[in-house]
């Protein structure tokens, strides 16, 4: 994924929002409750107070004074058991917390349905074979900047083709010419996975900070929503952060950081996998953009 300039403005984090989040990072000012909670969430399943308290080094009157607090605030669950207290990691917690992070660090809004304010001199249109040449050439522009895919060399026209789903590749055009291709690829052939799919968004260099990726990026996802596809998965590399901030104006969100996941050029590399979930709005809703809702799964 090759796009340039961040194109959102994240609105004010909401009072209630903040209060929350600032109640969670204030328990976790303390050294000793995030050694626990750590501990908490490594260990499969549950564990005992008593167990905290050799794993940590501490008294158990100590770990059970921190463990309420972290109750307090939701991070974990504590479960009488005969006479001992068994802990476990509240799985809310595991995508809470870092929704928080990407909340106040701006690298999320409020799960905006598709992006706005496109750009009116950016057309999008169903690709065809005819376009599969600049479509080429566009993805060997991205491959160029290392920080977009870890392909090292462009697939052969006829292999791209054989990867996307019918019915979801697009290409945006500019002055008449070709300028950023966006497509879907199935994650499984099995059917459970039918509305599950992987994406990808190319932006010509000579036309990149134009909005292009916005444009594609809108029809790619208003599309999907149209279609039935319930779920968009992309991974993105860390660095590339105009690319992460276009994917959470489209309502995608930060599923996690998989950490030296490839090596790449030399070295290893992280990627962000985000994803989004159509949004079901009620039967007498209407999308904020306008386009109609599909079926439900």
């Amino acid at each position: 994924m090759t796009v340039t300039q961040p194109e959102h403005t994240a609105p004010a984090l909401p009072q209630a929002d903040a209060e929350t989040y600032a109640a969670w990072f204030a328990c976790l000012a303390e050294p000793m409750r995030v050694q626990l909670l750590h501990a908490i969430a490594t260990t499969p399943g549950s564990v005992s107070v008593g167990q905290l308290a050799e794993m940590v080094g501490v008294r158990q009157p100590t770990v059970s004074h921190h463990l309420r607090k972290l109750a307090d605030v939701g991070f974990v669950t504590l479960t009488k058991v005969g006479t001992s207290t068994r802990v476990a990691v509240n799985p809310a917690c595991c995508t809470g917390l870092p929704h928080a992070a990407d909340a106040v660090m701006g690298m999320l809004n409020a799960r905006p349905c598709c992006p706005t304010d496109l750009p009116a001199d950016v057309t999008t249109r169903a690709m065809t074979d005819a376009d599969l040449a600049e479509v080429h050439r566009i993805y060997a522009e991205g491959i160029a900047t290392e920080d977009a895919t870890f392909e090292t060399q462009t697939p052969a026209v006829e292999v791209l083709k054989g990867k996307w789903i019918s019915g979801h590749r697009w290409v945006a055009e500019l002055d008449g010419a070709v300028v950023g291709w966006a497509a879907a690829s199935p994650v499984s052939d099995r059917a459970v996975y039918a509305g599950v799919a992987e994406t990808s968004v190319y932006v010509a260099e000579d036309a990149r900070g134009r909005g292009v990726g916005k444009a594609l990026l809108y029809r790619q996802v208003t599309e999907a929503d149209t279609a039935g596809l319930w779920t968009l998965q992309t991974s993105i590399f860390p660095e590339n952060r105009a690319s992460l901030a276009l994917h959470h104006s489209a309502g995608f969100r930060t599923v996690g950081v998989r950490e030296r996941v490839a090596r790449h050029r030399g070295r290893w590399r992280d990627t962000v996998l985000l994803e989004r979930r159509r949004p079901d709005y009620p039967a007498d809703d209407a999308c904020p953009c306008g386009h109609e809702e599909a079926p439900r799964p």
